[in-house]
């Protein structure tokens, strides 16, 4: 009986050892790698340390003692990052990626005047000939709130030259701030006084949103209001979550607020 059991199991593991090796190799073949190094295009020196971000969730790499940098499992197809060191200005690239394959992109980062102005980001002039769209005066709140000193702010063009990839990675070196990852739920601002498991509110547009607002899309944010406790949260936000912190959300797509 036990030789029998013995090779029962034996055939089993030929049968069943293929289709776990064939699985993990299909699985292989399906994702991208994207690898290459960072350099500094006017010495052409290798960066060390630098951020290598899929901005479509977020995954990263740093670079090397060599510059050398190397992401695997990414979704095949077409992909952004964003590039970012000390002493740089932020890198956006556009990457192909091939399922099964290795994709090398060498990156050149720009520290020098021409570089920095080539990467802010600008918008050609357009002729409008439509009536002029009335002033957005909801954001007259955010001026007056931002005029008391409590809280901390952070008006459009900061957010854009910060090159940010998302509301955690704008406000995470924020005073009183935490940015924590880990325990299968992935990374997100917690405030350094609040409660363990206590998250901050989100308030976008004036309406509570936990669920969209860490999410909202970086350029579709026109300003940003962060408060790390009671004491800073501002009556119109305080409520039983308060204690946990409040981030408000100002979106360009939000309902204007009209002149009294």
């Amino acid at each position: 009986m036990a030789l029998w059991n013995s090779k029962l199991a034996q055939r089993l593991s030929h049968i069943v050892l293929p289709c776990l090796l064939g699985s993990a190799a299909l699985r292989a073949q399906e994702s991208a790698t994207l690898r290459g190094v960072v350099t500094d295009k006017s010495s052409g020196k290798a960066v060390v340390d630098a951020q290598i971000i899929m901005l479509e969730d977020t995954r990263s790499a740093s670079s090397d003692s060599s510059g050398r940098y190397e992401i695997s499992g990414l979704r095949p197809g077409a992909s952004k990052l964003v590039v970012r060191a000390v002493g740089f200005p932020p890198l956006r690239v556009d990457v192909e990626l091939i399922a099964g394959k290795t994709t090398d992109r060498a990156i050149q980062l720009d520290s020098t005047d021409a570089g920095r102005l080539a990467s802010a980001q600008s918008l050609p002039a357009v002729s409008v000939s439509a009536p002029a769209t009335p002033f957005n005066y909801r954001l007259a709140d955010f001026e007056r709130r931002r005029q008391t000193g409590r809280g901390q702010y952070l008006t459009e063009d900061e957010i854009t030259k910060s090159g940010a990839y998302n509301i955690a990675d704008a406000v995470k070196t924020m005073r009183g701030v935490n940015y924590e990852c880990g325990g299968g739920a992935g990374c997100y601002v917690r405030m350094a006084r609040a409660p363990m498991r206590c998250l901050p509110e989100f308030i976008v547009d004036g309406q509570v949103m936990n669920d969209f607002g860490p999410v909202t899309p970086i350029r579709d944010i026109v300003g940003l209001e962060v408060y790390t406790g009671p004491t800073e949260v501002p009556g119109e936000y305080a409520g039983r979550y308060a204690g946990c912190g409040v981030i408000v959300v100002w979106t360009r797509s939000g309902p204007t607020r009209k002149r009294k």
